[in-house]
Protein backbone atom coordinates (compact mmCIF):
# COMPACT_ATOMS: atom_id res chain seq x y z
CA UNK A 1 0.00 0.00 0.00
CA UNK A 2 3.29 2.42 0.26
CA UNK A 3 4.05 2.17 -3.26
CA UNK A 4 -0.08 3.53 -3.72
CA UNK A 5 0.41 6.24 -1.41
CA UNK A 6 3.77 7.21 -2.78
CA UNK A 7 2.28 7.72 -6.23
CA UNK A 8 -0.91 9.66 -5.51
CA UNK A 9 1.57 11.58 -3.91
CA UNK A 10 3.19 11.93 -6.79
CA UNK A 11 0.59 12.17 -9.30
CA UNK A 12 -1.24 15.24 -6.85
CA UNK A 13 2.15 17.10 -7.57
CA UNK A 14 2.20 17.02 -11.07
CA UNK A 15 -1.42 17.19 -12.10
CA UNK A 16 -1.45 20.31 -9.40
CA UNK A 17 1.00 21.97 -10.54
CA UNK A 18 -0.05 21.89 -13.60
CA UNK A 19 -3.22 23.44 -12.68
CA UNK A 20 -1.79 26.33 -10.74
CA UNK A 21 -0.48 26.85 -14.10
CA UNK A 22 -3.43 26.40 -16.07
CA UNK A 23 -5.46 28.26 -13.14
CA UNK A 24 -3.81 31.41 -13.02
CA UNK A 25 -3.86 31.59 -16.70
CA UNK A 26 -7.94 30.54 -16.59
CA UNK A 27 -8.01 33.66 -13.89
CA UNK A 28 -6.02 35.91 -15.30
CA UNK A 29 -7.06 35.94 -19.13
CA UNK A 30 -10.27 33.79 -19.90
CA UNK A 31 -12.33 34.76 -17.14
CA UNK A 32 -12.18 38.24 -17.65
CA UNK A 33 -13.22 37.96 -21.45
CA UNK A 34 -15.56 34.94 -21.14
CA UNK A 35 -16.86 34.45 -17.81
CA UNK A 36 -15.86 31.64 -14.89
CA UNK A 37 -18.13 29.06 -16.46
CA UNK A 38 -16.87 29.04 -20.23
CA UNK A 39 -13.23 29.39 -19.03
CA UNK A 40 -13.60 26.46 -16.84
CA UNK A 41 -15.15 24.75 -19.75
CA UNK A 42 -12.01 25.33 -21.54
CA UNK A 43 -9.96 24.42 -18.89
CA UNK A 44 -11.68 21.10 -17.89
CA UNK A 45 -10.85 19.09 -20.98
CA UNK A 46 -7.30 20.12 -21.06
CA UNK A 47 -6.59 19.36 -17.35
CA UNK A 48 -8.76 16.07 -17.33
CA UNK A 49 -6.61 14.87 -20.67
CA UNK A 50 -3.36 15.84 -19.14
CA UNK A 51 -4.42 13.94 -15.79
CA UNK A 52 -5.04 11.10 -17.42
CA UNK A 53 -1.60 10.79 -19.13
CA UNK A 54 0.45 12.05 -15.99
CA UNK A 55 -1.59 9.27 -14.32
CA UNK A 56 -0.48 6.71 -16.97
CA UNK A 57 2.68 8.27 -16.50
CA UNK A 58 3.18 7.63 -13.02
CA UNK A 59 1.51 4.45 -12.96
CA UNK A 60 4.32 3.07 -15.68
CA UNK A 61 7.34 4.92 -13.12
CA UNK A 62 5.76 3.57 -10.11
CA UNK A 63 4.66 0.05 -11.14
CA UNK A 64 1.37 0.04 -8.77
CA UNK A 65 -0.37 -3.09 -8.94
CA UNK A 66 -3.56 -3.17 -10.64
CA UNK A 67 -5.36 -4.32 -7.44
CA UNK A 68 -8.37 -2.50 -7.27
CA UNK A 69 -7.52 -1.57 -3.35
CA UNK A 70 -3.58 -0.27 -4.55
CA UNK A 71 -5.12 1.90 -7.41
CA UNK A 72 -8.13 3.63 -5.19
CA UNK A 73 -5.46 4.15 -2.81
CA UNK A 74 -3.65 6.07 -4.74
CA UNK A 75 -6.58 8.24 -6.53
CA UNK A 76 -7.61 9.11 -2.70
CA UNK A 77 -4.55 10.13 -1.78
CA UNK A 78 -3.97 12.21 -4.76
CA UNK A 79 -8.00 13.89 -4.10
CA UNK A 80 -7.29 14.08 -0.62
CA UNK A 81 -4.05 16.35 -0.90
CA UNK A 82 -5.64 18.44 -3.84
CA UNK A 83 -8.85 18.81 -1.63
CA UNK A 84 -5.79 19.87 1.22
CA UNK A 85 -3.97 21.89 -1.46
CA UNK A 86 -6.99 23.85 -2.76
CA UNK A 87 -8.28 24.93 0.61
CA UNK A 88 -4.69 25.95 1.77
CA UNK A 89 -4.16 28.24 -1.45
CA UNK A 90 -7.63 29.51 -1.23
CA UNK A 91 -7.31 30.50 2.61
CA UNK A 92 -3.59 31.38 2.38
CA UNK A 93 -3.59 33.26 -0.75
CA UNK A 94 -6.84 34.31 -1.52
CA UNK A 95 -7.78 35.63 1.59
CA UNK A 96 -10.74 33.10 2.29
CA UNK A 97 -12.01 31.59 5.41
CA UNK A 98 -12.38 27.81 5.49
CA UNK A 99 -16.14 28.59 5.09
CA UNK A 100 -15.97 30.91 2.44
CA UNK A 101 -13.75 28.21 0.72
CA UNK A 102 -16.43 25.90 0.63
CA UNK A 103 -19.27 28.31 -0.46
CA UNK A 104 -17.43 28.47 -3.76
CA UNK A 105 -18.69 24.99 -4.22
CA UNK A 106 -22.04 26.28 -4.47
CA UNK A 107 -21.07 27.93 -7.96
CA UNK A 108 -21.71 25.94 -11.52
CA UNK A 109 -17.94 26.33 -12.89
CA UNK A 110 -16.37 24.88 -9.28
CA UNK A 111 -19.26 22.48 -8.94
CA UNK A 112 -18.19 21.24 -12.36
CA UNK A 113 -14.42 21.65 -11.17
CA UNK A 114 -14.90 18.93 -7.82
CA UNK A 115 -16.43 16.89 -10.94
CA UNK A 116 -13.80 16.68 -12.40
CA UNK A 117 -11.09 16.26 -9.50
CA UNK A 118 -13.51 13.32 -8.63
CA UNK A 119 -12.37 11.78 -11.90
CA UNK A 120 -8.98 12.87 -11.52
CA UNK A 121 -9.65 10.37 -8.34
CA UNK A 122 -10.80 7.69 -10.25
CA UNK A 123 -8.27 7.65 -13.72
CA UNK A 124 -5.86 5.10 -11.33
CA UNK A 125 -8.42 2.82 -10.87
CA UNK A 126 -9.80 3.27 -14.55
CA UNK A 127 -6.61 2.86 -16.07
CA UNK A 128 -5.76 -0.79 -14.98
Amino acid sequence: MGKAIRAGALYFVLVFALGFALGTIRTLFLERSLGNLAAALIELPVMLAAAWAICGWVLRRTAVPPRTSERLAMGATAFLLLMIAELAVSVLLLGRTPSGHFATYRLFDKQLGLAAQLLFALFPLIRR
